[in-house]
């Protein structure tokens, strides 16, 4: 991972076999933005983000109908998650998809999922 101090454009990339996948976190100065999945060059999929009190909180992923059935809303999970352990951080799983994934799978996801407490 690569972080552009002055923009706070993290970069994170990974490949396959089959094509060249890379990812990327972009956010403003108020710590909004996006987790992008780029193939090929062309932006596949993204997480809508934001750093809220230190949290990551997700809040909707897609991926462009031309490359569902590849995986590619796991590989976002996965590369959230990986940011999330790199960064000490919780995530709050406001997602859908994300949120799912949490509950059908907690045992993977305990040391970065942010349960809310009453």
């Amino acid at each position: 991972m690569t972080k552009n101090r002055l923009t706070g454009l993290h970069k994170h990339y990974f490949t396959d076999n089959k094509a060249m996948e890379r990812t990327e976190i972009v956010l403003d100065k108020n710590q909004r933005g996006e987790l992008q999945l780029f193939s090929d060059e062309r932006k596949a999929g993204l997480m809508s983000i934001a750093i809220i009190d230190g949290n990551l909180v997700v809040y909707h992923t897609e991926v462009d109908e031309a490359y569902e059935g590849r995986g590619f809303a796991k590989i976002l999970l996965e590369k959230l998650v990986s940011h999330a352990r790199e960064n000490n951080m919780k995530i709050v799983p406001l997602c859908p998809y994300v949120n799912a994934q949490f509950h059908r799978h907690p045992e993977l996801y305990q040391d970065v999922w942010f349960k809310k407490t009453i």
